[in-house]
C-alpha cells in the first residue's frame, strides 16, 4: 500500500539465507542482480474469523480473548506468523479443559482473518460487537513467532501495568523473537523452524494467564 502523494518504489523482501548468499558473494567481487517481483492485488473475497467459547462458570457474558490470525503472506506457509500464534491460542484453551479448570468468565479463542492487509478480522468483531464491548474483560494475541517465553507486553494504563509487574517478570506471551525476523514475510516461514518444546512452553503460559484473567475478583481499569 502507498500513500497517495508517495512515489510507488518496488520493494520486496528477502529471506536471512538469500541476505547471506549475498553478502558472501560481494565480498568475492562485484555483483549484478536481477530481481523479478510478482506481487498483484487481487479482489477481495470473502473468509471469515473462527471463534470458540470456554464458557464462564460466574460470569459467562465477560470475555476474555486469547488469539492469533489465520492469514499469511503468500510466500511461506505462514508457520511463525502466525501458524504458532493460533495453534498455542488453541492449546491454551484445550489445557484449560485437560486440567478440568472453571474460569468465571468466559475464554473465548478467536483466529483472526485478514491481519496482514487490513485487520478486517477483528475490525468486523468490534463492529459487530460494539454493544458488548463493556463486556469484554482482556484480550491476549500471540503474533511474535513461538520462541521461549520471555516477557510481557501490556497495552493498558499505568494502573493495571502496575496490577501485573510481578507476573511480568516470570512469564508471559512474549516470545523470543530474535529468529522471527531471519523469517518474517518471507518464503522461508515454514513448519522446519517451529521448536515443538518453545511452542508448548507457550501454550501454558498462554493458558496460565488467560485462566488468572479470568477470575480475577476485580475489574481491570479502563
Amino acid at each position: 500500500n502507498y500513500a497517495n502523494d508517495a512515489p510507488k518504489i518496488p520493494a520486496g523482501a528477502v529471506p536471512a539465507e538469500d541476505a547471506d548468499l549475498i553478502t558472501n558473494l560481494i565480498q568475492q567481487g562485484p555483483v549484478k542482480m536481477k530481481l523479478v517481483l510478482t506481487p498483484q492485488t487481487l479482489p477481495d473475497v470473502e473468509s471469515a474469523n473462527v471463534i470458540a467459547d470456554i464458557k464462564g462458570s460466574e460470569h459467562p457474558e465477560q470475555m476474555v480473548i486469547v488469539s492469533g490470525h489465520l492469514d499469511s503472506w503468500d510466500l511461506g506457509t505462514g508457520a511463525i506468523d502466525d501458524g504458532a500464534g493460533v495453534a498455542v491460542s488453541i492449546e491454551a484453551a484445550n489445557l484449560i479443559q485437560k486440567l478440568h479448570l472453571k474460569p468465571k468468565r468466559t475464554i473465548r479463542v478467536i483466529a483472526w482473518m485478514n491481519e496482514e492487509n487490513g485487520e478486517a478480522g477483528s475490525k468486523q468483531y468490534a463492529k459487530d460487537h460494539e454493544k458488548q464491548i463493556s463486556n469484554h474483560f482482556a484480550a491476549m494475541e500471540t503474533d511474535g513467532g513461538a520462541g521461549h517465553p520471555i516477557g510481557v507486553n501490556i497495552k493498558a494504563n499505568g494502573e493495571v501495568k502496575k496490577m501485573f509487574a510481578l507476573v511480568a517478570n516470570i512469564f508471559s506471551p512474549i516470545q523470543d523473537s530474535r529468529f522471527y525476523f531471519n523469517y518474517h514475510h518471507t518464503a522461508a516461514d515454514t513448519l522446519d523452524k517451529i521448536v515443538p518444546k518453545e511452542l508448548a512452553e507457550n501454550s501454558a503460559v498462554v493458558a496460565v494467564m488467560a485462566y488468572a484473567l479470568a477470575n480475577m475478583e476485580r475489574p481491570l481499569p479502563r
